[in-house]
């Protein structure tokens, strides 16, 4: 059983282009996690999108992730941008994935919501890779870099980071198992659901097009 589990999280690792053998889409220059992400992103994005006269709701909280006008780049070209830039694994896009809804969960009680948004996405990707990145790989651009590739100065990404990590409570480890959850939401991002093709390369994997 157990073997047959650790064949599956290697059909999906590899198939998600987590493994240096993926098998990537043709005429790709990135693996599938990193569109796979920047959909979801996206999706969760559109379903807290507000009318306008409720956008400025006082149950949401505004924090320094936020912007006061959404980048000009959307999600999709800056989720690529950092991977062409920061050379970083896949892994850690799955990872960031992990830490970005650990923040979006509120530890303490209180009547302000987060919510991800089209004003705050964009810092809490870079900030969410360069955390995953450090704890990760063995090697790792600094902060000024990463400042660089994320549009924002070294003074702020520095104060980004430290934000990110206060507010996740420093907690950075991943289990295996909770690494796969991840893997498998992000796969749920796949459509169509009958395709053979898919079927054929996630194995026993179940195909769901269940939205988040």
């Amino acid at each position: 059983m157990e073997t047959s589990r650790n064949s599956t999280n290697s059909s999906l690792f590899q198939w998600l282009g987590l493994l240096e053998d993926s098998d990537q889409p043709p005429d790709s220059t990135h693996p599938r996690v990193i569109s796979l992400l920047a959909s979801i992103l996206e999706k969760m994005i559109q379903k807290n999108k507000k009318p306008f006269h409720i956008r400025h709701n006082k149950d949401d909280e505004i924090t320094m992730f936020h912007g006061s006008k959404a980048p000009s780049m959307n999600i999709y070209r800056y989720t690529e941008r950092i991977h062409r830039y920061a050379q970083c694994s896949p892994a850690c896009f799955v990872a960031a994935f992990a830490y970005i809804l650990r923040y979006l969960q509120r530890p303490e009680a209180t009547s302000k919501d987060r919510r991800l948004t089209s004003l705050n996405v964009h810092r809490l990707l870079i900030t969410s890779l360069l955390v995953a990145a450090k704890f990760l790989d063995r090697k790792c651009y600094n902060n000024a870099y990463y400042a660089k590739i994320g549009g924002v100065s070294t003074e702020e990404m520095n104060r980004l980071e430290r934000t990110f990590l206060f507010n996740i409570d420093f907690r950075l480890n991943i289990t295996s198992e909770t690494f796969e959850e991840h893997c498998l939401m992000l796969q749920k991002e796949t459509v169509p659901c009958d395709s053979r093709k898919l079927r054929t390369a996630l194995g026993e994997i179940a195909c769901s097009c269940q939205a988040i």
